[in-house]
């Protein structure tokens, strides 16, 4: 059996070789050729799969060390008999304590007052329910979008876009990437935008329309911005008047990445019959690493901003970023996984 994954994949290198050949390369490097005798390949969001880079090659399965799958043709490889797994809501607790600690980080530097403040959540899949989850225990009122969910259930717990936007002091994207959402937000998000919003994405680029967010930028308050357009080449207009720029590592605590790298290997052990990892679990490096939790009861906003920049300090990352932005991919290979939290 032959394997070829992404390098940069953390805690993977030895768990496979007992049982497969397996080639690491850089992950935007891995081309047609690589794959042409490989079984599996494990990849992150910076190796297409599509017609081009499998056919005639011999995978049979694909698995992602992340929650997307935009950098795969998924209809393409069904039709040619190619599993694709991912790490469905394996980040979601490092990108809620983001969302947090930029909110909170962007409210203290700009005086804004978050108590009694209205949050809208759209995109309510594993990430955004972890948000809404702790925007309720730090006494928002949280409204949620999920058309998909909406159809499903019901719409009694959902609002329409254009409503959500109307109400909400605070908006955050979480939806995935696929044709409904490419440049969700443009001209007709904006105009129905809350004035003097904050606006908050850590989804996927793509799917705000970058040109009309710079021309509604007046009409917003704060701005973070985790994910870009055309990564890992980034709008330097666009970056220049963000609060919080970072470059796609809202999802990268230490347990997110422990949790991928799990997921992609079971998948993989499950789909080849390989019984000794179909219950694989990388060990924490140390007990220093694993999830704490943060009480926030009867705390006020300062109180609750000094203990969330304490455990993630956000305007680190947004410091780096801004000193080498042309660096992207380096920031993102040399990240230092930071400890996830939760609110209680």
């Amino acid at each position: 059996m032959k394997i070829v994954a992404d390098s940069n994949i953390p805690f993977l290198k030895g768990v496979f070789e007992p049982y497969a050949e397996v080639v690491y390369k850089d992950g935007r490097s891995i081309e047609r050729r690589d794959m042409m005798f490989a079984d599996a390949v494990i990849i992150r969001t910076r190796t297409r799969c599509c017609q081009e880079t499998l056919e005639g090659t011999h995978v049979q399965a694909i698995a992602s060390a992340t929650i997307g799958t935009d950098h795969v043709d998924m209809t393409w490889c069904a039709a040619n008999g190619i599993t694709v797994y991912n790490a469905e809501g394996c980040n979601a607790g490092g990108v809620m304590n983001y969302v947090f600690s930029a909110l909170y980080g962007m409210a203290s530097r700009h005086s804004i007052k978050l108590d009694g403040a209205t949050m809208g959540v759209v995109g309510v899949g594993h990430v955004g329910k972890r948000v809404v989850e702790a925007a309720r225990k730090l006494g928002f009122n949280v409204l949620m979008c999920d058309p998909p969910r909406a159809l499903r259930e019901g719409p009694e717990d959902f609002l329409p876009l254009e409503e959500l936007l109307a109400q909400s002091n605070v908006v955050s994207l979480h939806v995935p990437l696929d044709e409904t959402t490419h440049d969700m937000a443009g001209e007709n998000f904006f105009e129905a935008l809350k004035p003097g919003a904050v606006l908050i994405n850590t989804s996927r680029g793509e799917v705000v329309d970058e040109s009309a967010l710079l021309r509604a930028r007046p009409k917003l308050g704060s701005l973070a911005i985790d994910t870009w357009c055309n990564e890992p080449f980034v709008n330097h207009n666009l970056l220049d008047v963000c609060d919080i720029a970072t470059p796609h590592i809202a999802g990268y605590s230490y347990q997110g990445k422990l949790n991928g790298t799990q997921m992609a290997v079971r998948s993989i052990a499950r789909h080849f019959g390989i019984e000794e990892l179909k219950n694989y679990t990388p060990e924490p490096e140390s007990a220093d690493l694993t999830p704490i939790g943060l009480d926030v009861t009867g705390k006020s906003q300062g109180e609750i901003t000094a203990l969330l920049q304490y455990n993630y300090p956000i305007f680190t990352d947004d410091f780096l970023f801004r000193m080498d932005p042309d660096g992207f991919e380096r920031l993102r290979i040399d990240y230092n996984y930071r400890r996830e939290y939760y609110i209680i």
